[in-house]
This record gives C-alpha cells, structure tokens and sequence, in this order.
C-alpha cells in the first residue's frame, strides 16, 4: 500500500512509486510509435478515409469506458470489502485478548492462546499471498509450527488448535460455560473473517471481461490513428498515447485492485496489520509490544 501526502503540480508527472506507468509503458510508446507510423503512411500514400473523422471513435471510446468503469468500480468493490475484513480481524483479536485476559487466570495458557491468535494472522496472510508464513510464525508458537504447516489449510488448522485449548480449558474447569461461550464466539468472528478473505482470494473477476476489455482497447488502440490523422496531424502520436495510457492504466489498476491481497505497491498492508494484532495482544498481555513496521520509501506492505 502506497503511503504519501498529496503530491503537488508538478510532482504528478514524475511520480512512478505506486504508479501504474511502469507496468503499461510498453503499450504507451508501442502506440505511439504505431500511430507515428500510420500517420506516416497515410500522409505518403495522400489516404483518404472520408468525413467519418473521429465519431466512430467516440462512441466506441463510450462503450470502453462503461467496460472499465464497471470493472474499476468491481475491483475496488474487492479491495475495499478485503480491508474491512481485516479491520475486524484486527478488532476480533483485541476482542479475544480483552476477554482472555479477563477469564482464563492460569498465564501459560492464556500466553499460548494468545500467541496462537497471531501465529493464525500471519498464517492467513502466507495463504492469501501465497507465500511461505512458517519462519513469522515460528516467533510465537515453536516447533508447533512445523505440524501446522503441513495442513492445507494452515490458518484454519491454527484456529482448530486455539479451539481445542479453550475446550481443554473448559473440561479443566479453568473457564465456565459462559466464558467459553464467550471465547468460542471470538474464535467464531476470525474464522468468519477468514472465510471472507478467502473467498475474495479463490473467486477472481470473471475472465471474460477482462478478455472484453482488453481486446476492446486493443483494437480502438490500433484503429484510432487512422481517424486521427486528418485532422490531429502531427499530434496523433501524443494522442494515440495518452488514449492508450487511460485505458490500459486503469486495466492495470484494476487488475492490481481484484487481487488485494498480494505484494503490488496498491495492494493491502497485510504485514503491517499483522503487527498491529501483534502490539494488541502483547499490550494485554503486559509485555513490551514491537513497533510498527514504518514505510519504506512511500510503500507501506
């Protein structure tokens, strides 16, 4: 996640941390020298595609737009819902510290439980990046973490064994009814919040509209300087880029937004809430509490 004040004027037009530039510059300067090229055949052959001008285009460019407007506005739909997700992750694990702390008297297995509430975080971030979470995990729960690493499904296995601490708690008499009731819908609230991310994770955009776009924006791309040449001119080039640079920009942002989960610069701070969940738990707790993670030049992961 980019984290940055509001650039000024002229800042806009250099910044690339967290823009989309870099990605579709091959599509800006292969349109550009495309339309150079037709506008140099055009001009030599002396072409003459009639008074159709640039209205054909117009509508067409209409139509793309509702496309990746319907698209953008899905995307961020996805992202947007990803964050709230998180957010009562985040507020679940302060609800299960609070509670814990206030129930479970014996310090071991309060400490174990709660050890295991972020060892679960950063499992269900390793799953929904797809990457290997065992090593941050191994910080708070051991050589346990060798035996959850194995399951398919790591961040649910961990909530299993954070389920089967608060029962063995209740069958020793450590807790009462209403205070596993109590535990248990805490544990009920993070694996609701994990079903959701997963299955924002497992349920991509349907492929046909990217395919629609994509081939939609190719083709006006390829097509425009042809309209433009008459009466753009020798401006075709630059206008045959900065279309090229709307449409496939937001087509790049877009596909960066339906997957919020990963890496890319727009993506969501998953370490950061991972440690925002670590500092909870070690407050209640009463020990020193690691310090957040600070961005790093402007990027915030």
């Amino acid at each position: 996640m980019i984290v940055r004040p509001r650039p000024r004027f002229l800042h806009l037009f250099f910044i690339m941390r967290g823009s989309v530039v870099p990605r579709i510059l091959p599509q800006i300067f292969g349109f550009a020298a495309y339309g150079a090229l037709v506008l140099l055949v055009v001009k030599a052959l002396k072409l003459d595609f009639g008074n159709a001008g640039t209205a054909p285009f117009a509508l067409l460019g209409v139509a793309l737009s509702i496309y990746l407007g319907f698209r953008n506005n899905a995307a961020y739909d996805r992202w947007w819902e990803a964050r709230k997700l998180w957010g009562q992750l985040v507020f679940d694990i302060r609800n299960l510290a609070r509670a814990s702390t206030g129930l479970i008297d014996d310090r071991a297995e309060l400490r174990g439980l709660l050890m295991e509430a972020i060892a679960f975080c950063h499992f269900l971030r390793g799953s929904l990046r797809r990457v290997d979470a065992a090593p941050d995990a191994r910080g708070f729960i051991g050589d346990e973490v060798e035996v959850v690493a194995k399951a398919v499904n790591a961040p649910d296995a961990m909530l299993r064994r954070m389920g089967a601490r608060v029962a063995g708690l209740r069958k020793s008499g450590a807790i009462d009814t209403i205070g596993y009731r109590i535990l248990d819908e805490r544990l009920s609230e993070i694996a609701t919040a994990q079903a959701g991310c997963e299955r924002i994770a497992g349920t991509p955009l349907p492929f046909a509209y990217t395919l629609l776009l994509q081939r939609t924006a190719y083709v006006f791309c390829l097509l425009l300087p042809f309209g433009l040449a008459a009466p753009a001119g020798w401006a075709t080039p630059l206008f045959t880029a900065l279309i090229a640079y709307t449409f496939f920009g937001l087509d790049a942002l877009s596909e960066e937004l339906e997957d919020p989960f990963g890496t890319q610069p727009n993506d969501l701070a998953l370490d950061g809430l991972c440690r925002v969940c670590e500092i909870s738990v070690f407050e209640a707790l009463g020990e020193p509490a690691p310090k957040m993670i600070p961005a790093e030049r402007f990027y915030f992961s």
